[in-house]
């Protein structure tokens, strides 16, 4: 059924306290005097259907007043009721329907206002609830290593380590754990600012491949420490991109050290990267044990951590895969993992390419 306007409403209304007195002053009339034509026979003959005609009036705001409440008052105070439950944190509501066109356009603005308060509701106690899962984790994490750092750094000052291979070992531990929480602090950090403030990408024209080779220069010390053979493949046809070079780097190092961590000593890391079109593909193949049915759903989410790397002598607070993906979907592109069929572990990706390269 078509939707009447609040003024043609109105128009239909005064045209009925309008009309109805006259329709009982001339029903009346009729009854009384068993005729339409009116007379000079003085105000006697027309006392009757004036009181009907003042009925009729009366029936006509009567008639008015229901319509009126029931097509304007009840759906604005329905409104007002939605309104003051949402205040209260309370989303169980109805909202009135209304023949009205202007009340039935607020209602449907309403009800999309609170889908949206809704949803931005839900989102905020995601985030909050992830805020604190976040703080919690990582205060576990820190705890460890500062433990750890505490105790040996409590020996060096008693005495415990007396010879110089001792001390060597003990200095040797603390640089490990201090190293170990500038990694948690600066995940940490950055996940912060990547889940928190939407910066702008300093975006300039890049070499892909430069931003590997850098990546997989940070990360040979750690390699050669575990005696890992890091093997590039590449085909540089065209290899520029438009990107953050700082973010695309920290996202490939952190994609190679968890390579690095998860392969056993005297393995081999596979890092290749080629153009498709419009877009700059790569991946990273380990020859570790791979991931696990539940790490592929659940890698990248924060905090996450598989049975075989809840050691946490590997460092890390479970962020370096879910930064990486965020900074690569900032850039307009994507990151998966999976098992290679030869075995290991499979991180595999891409970003746009540079059109004007």
């Amino acid at each position: 059924m078509q939707k009447l306007r609040l003024r043609t409403h109105s128009l239909l209304s005064l045209g009925l306290l309008l009309l109805l007195p006259w329709i009982f002053f001339v029903a009346v009339f009729f009854i009384t005097t068993k005729s339409l034509h009116i007379r000079e026979d003085g105000p006697d003959s027309y006392a009757v259907p004036m009181v009907a005609a003042f009925v009729g009036l009366l029936t006509a705001f009567v008639i008015v007043g229901l319509q009126m409440r029931k097509l304007v008052l009840k759906p604005l105070e329905g409104l007002g009721l939605a309104a003051r439950k949402i205040a209260g944190s309370d989303w169980n509501i109805e909202l009135p329907q209304s023949t009205i066109r202007e009340i039935s356009e607020v209602r449907n603005g309403f009800a999309l206002m609170v889908n949206g308060l809704q949803d931005s509701h839900l989102k905020q106690a995601k985030l909050e609830e992830e805020r604190r899962f976040i703080i919690a984790a990582v205060a576990h994490d820190l705890r460890t290593p500062l433990f750890a750092l505490r105790g040996y750094l409590d020996g060096l000052e008693q005495g415990i380590a007396q010879t110089p291979e001792q001390i060597s070992k003990y200095v040797a531990v603390c640089k490990q754990k201090s190293a170990q929480l500038d990694r948690l602090v600066e995940d940490l950090f950055t996940f912060t600012k990547m889940e928190y403030q939407e910066a702008e990408l300093n975006r300039k024209r890049v070499d892909f491949g430069g931003i590997i080779q850098k990546s997989i220069e940070s990360l040979e010390p750690q390699a050669k420490a575990k005696q890992i053979s890091v093997l590039l493949h590449s085909m540089p046809d065209d290899c520029v991109i438009h990107s953050d070079s700082h973010l695309l780097e920290r996202a490939i190092s952190n994609l190679l050290d968890n390579a690095v961590r998860h392969t056993p000593d005297c393995g081999r890391i596979y890092v290749q990267y080629w153009r498709e079109k419009d877009q700059m593909s790569f991946s990273i193949h380990d020859s570790g044990q791979g991931f696990s049915m539940e790490e592929q759903e659940q890698v990248f989410e924060p905090l996450y951590r598989g049975e075989k790397s809840r050691n946490r002598s590997t460092g890390g607070a479970g962020l370096g895969l879910t930064i990486s993906r965020r900074i690569i979907r900032q850039h307009g592109g994507e990151l998966a993992a999976s098992n290679h069929p030869a075995g290991g572990a499979l991180l595999s990706g891409w970003i746009p390419a540079d059109d004007n390269s």
